[in-house]
């Protein structure tokens, strides 16, 4: 875990407890009508490959010769100055309810007075929805999005040139969240997975950096992509956890 996270995170009783009430600063919050200001950015963002919009390929999400490259992803963020690596970050995956578990541990981590960072998918309205950072949680800011996208873009360009343009809307989106943490300093990062675990683009966090892994509940949903069984699915989903590094496992009622 970095020096800079002043507490250890424990769970009890069901919860992620910390012990600190540290305060930090407050990033920019979302308003109405920022969209305008996100300038060439979402257009910018449109001609990457969307796996949202078109379906995501057999196998993608299983650590087999048919998933998503992570190599891809370690490349480009390789280039921004591996940002995941200068906070912990807490991993969230499953079927169901790991979006309300990233917004309650989001919640409790503000609450006890932390800079926190979190990352979710998809959106309801705007794409500004899937980054919060600082302690009111709401939407990251149009113009900090834009500012950061114009910081990144260099590094962005070069990395689809490299890949022979085959970097993603999501893992592109997914480097500028860890970022703009870096960028904010935050205390800990709250990240939920897209799909399955093991070879989503959020699973490059490292062991010295993963504060605990949570897996919500393990349903029969993206078959096709998750090998067709839920034994596959719960193996993909379970490459989240880290050697050596704490499991929240949520119980199937």
């Amino acid at each position: 875990m970095v020096a800079r996270f002043p507490v250890s995170l424990r769970w009890s009783g069901g919860l992620l407890r910390a012990s600190s009430s540290r305060r930090r600063g407050v990033s920019a919050m979302a308003g109405g009508g920022e969209e305008a200001h996100l300038g060439g950015f979402l257009e910018y963002m449109d001609m990457l490959r969307n796996y949202e919009r078109s379906g995501v390929p057999r196998g993608a999400g299983t650590d087999s010769d048919d998933g998503f490259d992570l190599g891809r992803m370690r490349r480009l963020l390789r280039r921004l100055g591996d940002p995941h690596t200068h906070y912990p970050s807490v991993h969230i995956a499953g079927t169901k309810g790991k979006g309300s578990t990233a917004a309650f541990l989001s919640n409790i981590m503000r609450e006890q007075g932390y800079n926190v960072g979190c990352y979710s998918s998809p959106h309801l309205l705007t794409i500004r929805e899937r980054i919060s950072v600082g302690q009111h949680g709401g939407p990251v800011s149009a113009a900090s999005l834009r500012d950061l996208f114009d910081l990144a873009k260099e590094a962005i360009d070069e990395s689809i040139e490299s890949e022979n343009g085959s970097l993603t809307h999501f893992e592109v989106f997914t480097a500028l969240s860890f970022l703009l943490f870096s960028r904010e300093n935050v205390d800990v990062a709250i990240v939920e997975a897209g799909l399955g675990g093991a070879r989503d683009a959020t699973n490059v966090i490292r062991n010295s950096e993963l504060a605990a892994a949570v897996i919500t509940t393990v349903g029969k949903e993206h078959l096709a992509a998750l090998g067709g069984s839920l034994q596959s699915i719960a193996v993909a989903k379970s490459g989240i956890i880290k050697e050596g590094r704490p499991v929240k496992l949520f119980s199937h009622l």
